[in-house]
C-alpha cells in the first residue's frame, strides 16, 4: 500500500475557496498560489499551421505545480491571454481551425504520439494541475471530481468548502420544484435506513435463535405436526406427498413490488437542521472566537443541540466542519481559551488526527498507515505525534487495524493491548493502519456481502440462457462476477441482462451517470445507481429491503466509492447473480475505496475479461495509453488532432476556438455535444478560467443568479461523486431552476446550495468526466498540468471522446512520462485484504 498524492484526487480541501472560514492572524490559511505556466515547448509552431508535437524541450519537471496542488489554490476569473475569449476569424488555419491528417512522421522525441500522424488544427494538454479549490487535481488528487467530495474530486464542489459543505446538504435540493421528493433526498433517506437495517441484522445473526422462532410457511406446519405428535394430538395440518425439491432452499428476491411506490421521506443529507435557538447560541460562541458567524448553521447541524456548549469546552471540534482548516481552528481555539491552549492540547490533538484521515479519505484512501498520520501530526507542531496517535486511539476517535494474514486483528477493538496504544508492524510486513469508524464498517460490510454472493453455487436455469457465452458460464457457476472492457465491452453485460429477461428472469442494468444511461439507449432500460438505491427507479424491495432481481449488472463499476457499494451489495438477495463490469484503466471513484480494483487483485470471483476492442483511431490510441504506449495513429477524418501551445493563454485561447468554431465547423459536433476536459479547477487553465472564457464567448451575461445566466451549460453535484450537466433556465427566490439530464422535472437550487452545488458546466475534470462520453472532447494539458498527470488520467481523459478528440497539448515530454509511468497513483484500503481472509477464514 502507498499513499495517494496530494493533488491527484479533485476533493482535496482548500481553504482558499471558503470565506467563511475563520482566518488566523497574518497570512491567511490555505492563501491561494499562484499556478506556474510551464515552459513554452520547444519547436513549437505558430498556432494554427500544420505542425508536428513540439520536440522535447528543457525539462517540465520542475514547471509544474507541487504535488499537493498548491496551484490550483490560483482562483483565476477569465482566461489569461487577451483575446482567449474573443471571436476567432473566418480566414487562415489558425482561425478556422482545419484539421489535417497525415499518415506520416514519426512520433517526435517529446513522446507526443497521440497526434502521431495527425497534425494541424489545435492541440492542448491538459489544463493547469489543482482540484477543487486547492490541490484537487482531477488525477484523483486532493474528489472528488465529481461526484461530489470524497477522495476523488468532489462533483461539482468549488474548494473543499464549498465541495464538503455541498456533501453536507446535497440530498435536499436534487428534486425538481418545492413540492415532492427529489430522487437525491430519497437516495440520502434510503442509505440512511439501509445502514440502519444492516446494523439489526447483524444483531440479529449474533443472537442466538430459539427452535422455530425464525421458520414460517410450509415449515413452521411441519414444526407445529411433528410437536403435535410428539404430544400425542392430532396434527391440524394435513401434509400430502410431493417431489423433493431440485435444488438446495435458497432466499430468492420476492415477486417484483406494484409500480406504485410509496415515496421515501426526504432527510437532509449531512447534517441536520437545527433549531433556531441552538443556532443563535452556536452564534455567538463563533463571534467571541472571532469566527464567521454564517458558519453557525453549519456548525449547529454538524454538533448538535449542545453544539454551543461542547464548542466552548472543546473549540478544536470547529476542525469537524467541512471546510475548516487547522490555522483557523487553532486562532479560534487562542481567541476562547486563552493561555490555557497549546499544541500538545489532547483535544487538539484528537482533533488533528480525525481531519487527517478525513483529508485523506478526499484523495481515496480509507484509511492510513499510522507513520503517515503521525508525520502530519508533526507538521503541525504536535510536541509527541506518537502520544497523540495513542490518545486519539484510547478514546475511540480513530480505530486501529493490523491486518495480519489471518485477517483477526482487523477486529481488534482499540485498546486491546491493555494500553490503548496502536501496535507496531513486527518486521515491516503488515502495516499498522488507522482509519475512522464509517469507511472501516462500509469495507467490512461490503467484504461480508460480497463473499456472500461469491459463495453461492450453481444455477441450472442460466444454462438456457442465449447470451455472452463465457459471461454466462461465470453467472451459472457463480453468484458473483467481474467483466472488464472498454466502452465496446458495455454491450456484453447488457445483452446478458436481455438474455435474463428472455427467460423470465428478473434483470435490471445500473450505471454511474444519466450521461451512460442514454448512451445504452431505452432497450438497455438502464437506471442509475443513485436511483436504484435511493428507490426512485428499479425493481421493487421485499420487507428485508433486498431488491427483486435475479441478476444486477452494474456498468461503471469502477466509479463505484466503498460506501455506495457497500449499500448495493447489502441489497442484493441470495439468488441474486451480481456483475459488476467496468474498465480497469480509468480513473477511480470520486469517493473513497478503490472498490473494483481491489477485487480484481483479490481474485475471489470469476474475471471474464472481454475481447471486444474499441473501434477507430481513438479507440486505438486509448487501447495504447492503457497498455502504457503514446502509439502513432493514423485518422483520415479527423478523429485526433493535436494542437501545441506555448502557455496557459495560449491553451485557454485554442480550447474556445475550438469549441465555438472549429469542431462545429470543420466536424459537425454542435456545440452542446462538446465537453472540455482539464485537470483541476484551479490554475491559469482550470475549470474556472476556461468556464469563464467559454461563458464570454457562448454565453455573455452579468451573471446575476450568483454567477450564472439563463442558458448557461452547468454541473450540478446533486450528490458526493456524481455530476449531473444542464442548463440554467431561470432563477427567483426559491433558487436557482435547471433543466438537468434525465431529469422530467426541472431541478430547484436552493440559494444557498448554489455556490457548494452547481458550476459552470463547458469544462469539466476528468474525475467529474468518468462514466460519461461525448461526440467531441477537448483536452487541455497546459504546461503546469504536468505534475497531475497520471497513466489512468490521461486514458481517462482521451477515452471521452466519441467522434473526435483534440488534445491542447503544452506539457512537451510529461505526457509522454505519464502514460510510461504507473498505472494510478495507489490508495490505501483494507478491502482486499478483508476479501483474501475469507477462504483462509472458512476452511479454518
Amino acid at each position: 500500500m502507498t499513499a495517494h498524492p496530494r493533488g491527484e484526487h479533485p476533493d482535496s480541501p482548500a481553504a482558499a475557496d471558503d470565506p467563511t472560514a475563520p482566518q488566523p492572524p497574518g497570512p491567511a490559511a490555505g492563501a491561494p498560489a499562484d499556478g506556474g505556466v510551464g515552459a513554452a515547448p520547444a519547436g513549437a509552431d505558430e498556432a494554427g499551421e500544420t505542425a508536428a508535437v513540439p520536440e522535447a524541450g528543457p525539462g517540465t519537471d520542475g514547471e509544474g505545480p507541487a504535488p499537493d496542488g498548491s496551484a490550483d489554490r490560483a482562483r483565476t476569473g477569465s482566461a489569461d491571454a487577451p483575446g482567449a475569449g474573443g471571436p476567432a476569424t473566418g480566414t487562415g488555419p489558425a482561425a478556422a481551425g482545419e484539421a489535417v491528417a497525415t499518415g506520416t512522421g514519426p512520433a517526435t522525441a517529446a513522446g507526443a504520439a497521440p497526434d502521431g500522424g495527425v497534425t494541424g488544427e489545435t492541440s492542448s494538454p491538459d489544463a493547469a494541475p489543482g482540484g477543487t479549490g486547492a490541490g484537487e487535481a482531477d488525477a484523483g488528487g486532493a474528489r472528488t471530481d465529481a461526484d461530489g467530495g470524497g477522495p476523488g474530486e468532489a462533483d461539482g464542489g468549488r474548494g473543499a468548502v464549498r465541495e464538503e459543505g455541498g456533501e453536507g446538504s446535497a440530498g435536499g435540493e436534487a428534486g425538481g420544484g418545492a413540492a415532492g421528493v427529489s430522487e437525491a433526498e430519497a437516495e440520502l433517506a434510503a442509505q440512511r435506513e439501509l445502514r440502519e437495517r444492516i446494523e439489526r441484522r447483524k444483531a440479529e445473526r449474533a443472537e442466538p435463535i430459539a427452535a422455530g422462532t425464525k421458520l414460517s410457511g410450509r415449515a413452521a406446519d411441519l414444526l407445529a405436526a411433528v410437536r403435535a405428535v410428539e404430544s400425542g394430538r392430532t396434527p391440524d395440518v394435513a401434509f400430502e406427498d410431493s417431489p423433493a425439491p431440485a435444488a438446495p432452499p435458497r432466499r430468492v428476491a420476492p415477486p417484483p413490488a406494484p409500480p406504485a411506490r410509496t415515496p421515501v421521506a426526504p432527510a437532509p443529507s449531512g447534517p441536520r437542521a437545527a433549531a433556531p435557538e441552538t443556532v443563535e447560541a452556536v452564534r455567538t460562541v463563533l463571534g467571541r472566537g472571532g469566527a464567521p458567524e454564517a458558519l453557525a448553521v453549519r456548525v449547529a447541524g454538524t454538533l448538535g443541540d449542545t453544539a454551543a456548549e461542547r464548542l466552548r469546552e472543546d473549540p478544536w471540534l470547529l476542525l469537524s466542519v467541512p471546510g475548516v482548516r487547522p490555522e483557523q481552528a487553532d486562532a479560534f481555539a487562542r481567541a476562547l481559551l486563552g493561555a490555557d491552549c497549546g499544541p500538545g492540547d489532547a483535544r487538539r490533538t484528537d482533533a488533528l488526527v480525525g481531519w487527517l484521515l478525513e483529508q485523506a479519505a478526499l484523495r481515496g484512501h480509507t484509511a492510513l498507515d499510522a507513520p503517515a498520520v503521525r508525520a502530519g501530526l508533526a507538521e503541525r507542531a504536535v510536541p509527541d505525534p506518537a502520544e497523540a496517535v495513542r490518545h486519539a486511539v484510547a478514546e475511540g476517535a480513530v480505530l486501529v487495524f493490523h491486518d495480519e494474514d489471518d485477517g483477526d486483528d482487523a477486529n481488534e477493538e482499540p485498546g486491546e493491548d491493555g494500553d490503548g496504544a496502536a501496535p507496531e508492524a513486527e518486521g515491516g510486513t503488515s502495516p499498522v493502519l488507522l482509519g475512522l469508524d464509517r469507511y472501516a464498517l462500509a469495507e467490512e460490510s461490503l467484504a461480508d456481502g460480497l463473499a456472500r454472493l461469491a459463495r453461492s453455487g450453481p444455477e441450472p436455469r442460466w444454462a438456457e440462457a442465449a447470451g455472452p457465452p463465457e459471461l454466462v458460464r461465470a453467472v451459472a457457476a457463480q453468484g458473483l462476477v467481474v467483466h472488464t472492457g472498454g466502452e465496446a465491452a458495455r454491450a456484453e453485460p447488457v445483452a446478458l441482462a436481455g438474455a435474463a429477461r428472455a427467460l423470465g428472469l428478473r434483470a435490471a442494468v445500473a450505471v454511474h451517470s444519466e450521461n451512460g444511461r442514454r448512451r445504452l439507449g431505452p432497450e438497455a432500460d438502464a437506471v442509475t445507481v443513485a436511483a436504484l438505491l435511493s428507490g426512485a427507479a428499479g425493481p421493487g424491495r421485499d420487507e428485508d429491503g433486498m431488491l427483486a432481481l435475479d441478476l444486477l449488472v452494474v456498468l461503471d463499476a469502477p466509479q463505484l466509492d466503498v460506501e455506495a457499494a457497500a449499500m448495493l451489495v447489502e441489497s442484493v438477495p441470495d439468488g441474486c447473480r451480481l456483475v459488476l463490469s467496468g474498465d480497469p484503466y480509468v480513473l477511480p471513484s470520486a469517493g473513497a475505496g478503490r472498490v473494483f480494483g481491489d477485487l480484481l487483485a483479490a481474485r475471489v470471483c470469476p474475471q471474464v475479461a472481454s475481447r471486444v476492442p474499441d473501434a477507430g483511431p481513438i479507440g486505438e490510441l486509448v487501447s495504447g495509453i492503457g497498455a502504457g504506449e503514446l502509439s502513432q495513429v493514423d485518422a483520415p477524418g479527423r478523429e485526433v488532432v493535436i494542437v501545441p501551445v506555448r502557455d496557459a493563454g495560449e491553451a485557454v485561447h485554442r480550447t474556445v476556438q475550438l469549441v465555438a468554431d472549429s469542431v462545429p465547423r470543420a466536424l459537425g459536433v454542435p456545440v452542446e455535444q462538446t465537453q472540455v476536459i482539464t485537470v483541476g479547477h484551479g490554475g491559469p487553465a482550470g475549470t474556472r478560467a476556461l468556464n469563464a472564457a467559454l461563458k464570454q464567448r457562448l454565453n455573455p451575461g452579468p451573471g446575476r443568479f450568483g454567477g450564472f445566466d439563463p442558458g448557461d451549460r452547468v454541473a450540478y453535484a446533486r450528490t458526493p461523486g456524481r455530476t449531473v450537466q444542464g442548463r440554467v433556465v431561470s432563477a427567483d427566490a426559491e433558487g436557482l431552476h435547471l433543466d438537468c439530464e434525465g431529469q422530467p422535472e426541472r431541478v430547484v437550487v436552493p440559494r444557498d446550495r448554489v455556490e457548494s452545488a452547481v458550476r459552470h458546466g463547458w469544462a469539466l475534470t476528468a474525475h467529474q468526466a468518468a462514466g460519461m462520453r461525448w461526440p467531441a472532447a477537448v483536452v487541455v494539458l497546459p504546461g503546469d498540468a504536468a505534475g497531475g498527470l497520471s497513466r489512468a488520467w490521461v486514458y481517462t481523459a482521451f477515452g471521452r471522446g466519441e467522434r473526435h478528440l483534440s488534445v491542447v497539448h503544452g506539457v512537451d515530454q510529461a505526457l509522454a512520462r505519464a502514460v510510461a509511468g504507473p498505472a494510478a497513483p495507489e490508495r490505501v484500503t483494507r478491502l482486499r485484504a478483508l476479501l483474501e481472509a475469507v477462504p483462509a477464514a472458512e476452511e479454518e
